[in-house]
């Protein structure tokens, strides 16, 4: 299966590409969608650019999957709301393009790469390269969205056999409060 991993930001939106074959995992593709071409106050013209950049890289690759990172709640209101908006433009773009899409927050994402929660960013490109035989470190923003596939990839699977052994629904998002998914 190929899957698509998606770290949304304004400024720059990082995606990765793994193919996943059972545990094995194989690299693909990552980089960024950047917007810094777009004036600072042009919202609209940088969301525009988010959706045609998650369209392309989608036409590029043809995964079959997608994983986004669930925004968190900033101390600041008006960052959480332009990065909810950006997320939004790539979820936009990837249920256009008829992929399914599941949803995890950084702190489920690094525990599952790293093996803890608060991993830096230096240790989850770390891990990444070693996980994926990189020769190199990928950026951060990749990092964190070839982290998400990753995430997907060995998740994504457990939850599906979860979902066929119970009657309960399976979500295709989790937050994490006081050790419950809601």
């Amino acid at each position: 299966m190929r899957i698509l991993g998606i770290d949304p930001g304004l400024q720059r939106t990082g995606f990765g590409v793994i193919d996943a074959e059972g545990a094995a995992l194989r690299y693909v593709a990552s980089g960024t969608i950047s917007t810094l071409e777009a004036p600072r106050g042009d919202l609209p013209a940088r969301l525009k650019l988010i959706v045609q950049g998650v369209d392309e890289v989608m036409r590029r690759y043809s995964p079959q999957a997608a994983s986004v990172e669930i925004v968190f709640v900033n101390v600041n209101p008006q960052s959480t709301l332009l990065l909810g908006q950006a997320r939004g433009a790539a979820l936009a773009a990837l249920v256009s393009g008829d992929l399914p899409v599941a949803e995890y927050t950084a702190l489920q994402m690094k525990k599952s790469v790293v093996g803890h929660g608060l991993a830096t960013k230096p240790q989850v490109q770390e891990m990444v390269m070693r996980l994926l035989g990189l020769p190199g470190l990928p950026g951060k923003d990749a990092a964190d969205a070839l982290g998400l596939a990753i995430m997907h990839a060995h998740a994504g699977r457990t939850f599906d056999a979860l979902g066929r052994g119970t009657t309960l629904q399976r979500r295709t998002h989790a937050q994490f409060k006081g050790g419950r998914t809601y």
